[in-house]
């Protein structure tokens, strides 16, 4: 098994580290400054941030925020969040950026993807698919994408968009179950597998956890290569280091 990474994740409004249940209901959760910090001094593998506005409010990534933690950070960086063409991708990459993640622009306009790939490598792009669970006859897939910060239906289903994102040239997909985003009752193990095994890229599992036996579960039963937190880590109830020894305790390849 490859080595399994565990990601904090910076859910960006207004400059400030936020939190949700089901994409809405946001709170206030912290410094973004403090927590890059934190994170890397605790261990972390990665870290992403998501200026989760910037798309719904048709702007650009805030640049000013994403360099402010680029001279903090010591750990490979993903920024997602109004990123619209490969232009935007190039001055995050100058700032800094290991990774860029691109979602509702890569459902409007996939060959974004092709073309991303092929100017700064597959490990350079990450895909974020945001996915919801919808009732049976109801006319939509049952795994749906949806785009906006889960605002707005696609009628895309969630597995063949997942096949051709890696087709395109994606390096890893990144998944959230809208559903279970904040909830702290486990990631969406279903989907999260369906996913990982209908495609060969790493898929990172979002949304959910609430426990140490959620991370496990993301990787022994959802089959993920990475396990992405926020709430868990934001409030101080579990520590990368914490959630470190547990998995490694559990036979996983952790660092």
């Amino acid at each position: 098994m490859n080595r399994i990474r565990i990601i904090p994740c910076l859910d960006i409004k207004d400059g400030r580290v936020v939190k949700g249940i089901n994409f809405v209901n946001l709170r206030d959760a912290r410094d973004p400054e403090e927590a890059a910090a934190a994170y890397c001094r605790e261990g972390a593998d990665e870290l992403v941030f998501l200026d989760i506005f910037a798309t719904v409010q048709n702007r650009k990534t805030r640049l000013e925020w994403v360099k402010t933690i680029c001279d903090i950070v010591t750990i490979p960086f993903t920024v997602g969040g109004g990123i619209a063409n490969t232009e935007d991708m190039q001055a995050l990459i100058e700032l800094g950026v290991d990774k860029v993640s691109i979602n509702t622009a890569a459902v409007k306009t996939p060959t974004l993807i092709k073309e991303a790939s092929r100017k700064f490598g597959k490990k350079r792009l990450t895909v974020a698919i945001d996915g919801r669970k919808n009732p049976a006859g109801h006319g939509l897939p049952r795994l749906e994408v949806v785009i906006k910060s889960g605002l707005e239906s696609t009628g895309i289903d969630l597995i063949e968009w997942a096949k051709q994102v890696e087709k395109l040239g994606a390096g890893e997909i990144l998944l959230t179950s809208k559903d279970a985003d904040g909830t702290k009752a486990g990631y969406d193990l279903g989907m999260t597998r369906a996913v990982a095994e209908a495609v060969k890229i790493p898929v990172i599992a979002s949304g959910g956890a609430g426990t140490l036996e959620h991370l496990y579960e993301a990787i022994s039963i959802g089959k993920a290569s990475a396990v992405l937190a926020a709430s868990i880590f934001h409030f101080g109830e579990i520590r990368i280091s914490e959630a470190k020894a547990y998995l490694k305790n559990k036979g996983i390849n952790i660092s």
